[in-house]
């Protein structure tokens, strides 16, 4: 039964911290898409100039 409790307590523990590496996970994969859409953006469309 101690052993339950101690497993309970290092969950609590891990509950109360909240989901920080995941939130920093996903903004370094937005950082990255965002960074590969400008890069996409200047290398291509402005290249090509406004189109009529």
């Amino acid at each position: 039964m101690n052993e339950d409790t101690e497993d309970d307590s290092k969950l609590d523990e891990i509950v109360r911290s909240g989901p920080g590496g995941a939130i920093v996970l996903a903004g370094i994969a937005t950082a990255i898409v965002i960074g590969i859409w400008f890069v996409f953006y200047f290398t291509v469309f402005l290249p090509r100039g406004v189109i009529q």
